[in-house]
């Protein structure tokens, strides 16, 4: 193990690092302020100051980055239209449903860790983490040649966007493999930074990147900050959304334990991680911003790149909050073109299954055994299915959440016996 995936001090490889991973983590956080209209200014700074709250609160162990909660987009956007567009009303609610991560904690201050991992064996986390890498699957897909690309295929076609996609793809895989054959350690774990680097390039000379959004920002300013504001309504649409997401928290840890071998599920504890969450979240709500989460993208970095140091992800939370309060900067970020994204989202988001798999291997999972199988089977189906269970006129259970309860449920029922003898 190379001396920057230890938990070593603050030096220049780790600063780099640390902006490594600020650039990983920029696009899919400042996504979601950009599809519902709140600042990404506040979302960033919301970023950095919920990752240091979660690095105190789960004694400096993790190396994780928290950023924004997509599970919140279908609240905040049936809160928008029932509150004639305005977003405090949103922030108001979410700052709510943080609160849910801290009752949560508090039960599991008192479940101890091997009951924790009997509801949760790696037959449950295992396909849950390969769900997580896939449901995202789309997404790197959609940004080479969806929605989010529409503007580049405009100019150069579909055939030009994957090319742009494949060159950023193909540089992270040369600099990751080629260069660890050769002995480049450092440079080797930067296979994300000089790919965005080199797609970025790329697309300077395929002539589609917009710099238009750069010359109007100034250099210095504050997020627009903003008051939340509180309605039984907003709040009985939003609340809900934070059993989905204390479900996910559970896979997103055990993914990130899974690639440090490490078990935070026992320390620094689940409780405290679920703590930090909930802090974050109602934070960064009270302060204009959107959820944060612990994020799968993080995950995905942290394998793909083989840096473990919780001092590179604190160092990617200050660059988050000093970019918050440079326009200009956060502006030329903004304009690295979709398929750029789309090419390292592949790596990225592909790791984040292959670790499912595996955990499952490494368990020696026993995929004879037909209760296990048919547990594997509910989970795979009905979160990539697109099942969905609904109560009343407020509450959805789908996808990621709804799979990772029935996996759950299911291991309850037909392994009862095995809890028996815990």
């Amino acid at each position: 193990m190379s001396d920057a995936t230890t938990q070593e001090g603050i030096n220049g490889k780790v600063v780099v690092l640390g902006l490594q991973h600020t650039f990983v983590m920029f696009g899919a956080t400042v996504l979601v302020p950009v599809l519902t209209g709140l600042d990404v200014g506040v979302t960033l700074f919301a970023a950095g100051i919920g990752t240091l709250i979660f690095h105190v609160i789960t004694k400096f162990k993790m190396p994780v980055f928290l950023g924004s909660s997509f599970a919140f987009l279908p609240p905040i956007f049936a809160v928008a239209a029932t509150h004639g567009g305005d977003l405090a009303y949103a922030t108001g609610a979410i700052a709510i449903a943080g609160l849910v991560y801290l009752a949560v904690s508090l039960l599991f201050t008192f479940v101890s860790t091997e009951w924790l991992h009997k509801i949760l064996p790696p037959h449950v986390t295992g396909p849950i983490i390969i769900l997580i890498g896939l449901l995202l699957a789309p997404v790197a897909i959609g940004n080479i040649t969806g929605n989010a690309a529409g503007g580049v295929m405009e100019q150069i076609g579909r055939n030009g966007a994957w090319l742009i996609a494949v060159i950023t793809f193909a540089t992270g895989v040369i600099v990751k493999v080629g260069f660890e054959r050769m002995g480049w350690k450092f440079a080797s774990q930067l296979p994300v930074l000089i790919a965005l680097i080199v797609g970025y390039l790329v697309a300077i000379i395929a002539g589609v990147v917009d710099f238009g959004v750069v010359a109007n920002r100034s250099w210095i300013g504050l997020p627009e900050f903003m008051a939340p504001k509180f309605s039984v309504t907003a709040i009985a649409l939003t609340v809900p959304i934070a059993i989905v997401t204390v479900v996910e928290h559970f896979g997103d840890v055990v993914a990130i334990g899974n690639v440090v071998k490490k078990d935070y599920i026992a320390d620094p504890g689940i409780n405290r991680t679920l703590l930090g969450d909930g802090i974050a979240t109602s934070v960064s709500a009270l302060l204009g911003g959107p959820a944060n989460t612990t994020y799968s993208e993080n995950t995905g970095a942290v394998a793909f790149t083989g840096v473990y140091n919780p001092n590179v992800m604190r160092i990617a939370a200050v660059f988050a909050i000093l970019l918050s309060i440079i326009p200009k900067f956060t502006g030329m970020i903004q304009t690295i073109p979709a398929p750029v994204i789309g090419g390292i989202s592949i790596l990225l988001f592909g790791m984040i299954s292959s670790i499912g798999i595996r955990n499952m291997v490494e368990a020696r999972v026993n995929m004879d055994d037909a209760r296990i199988l048919i547990i594997v089977a509910a989970i795979l189906v009905i979160g990539l299915g697109g099942a969905s269970f609904t109560a009343g006129e407020t509450f959805e259970l789908s996808g990621l959440g709804l799979a990772a309860v029935v996996g759950i449920l299911l291991n309850l029922l037909i392994n009862f016996k095995s809890f028996k003898r815990a």
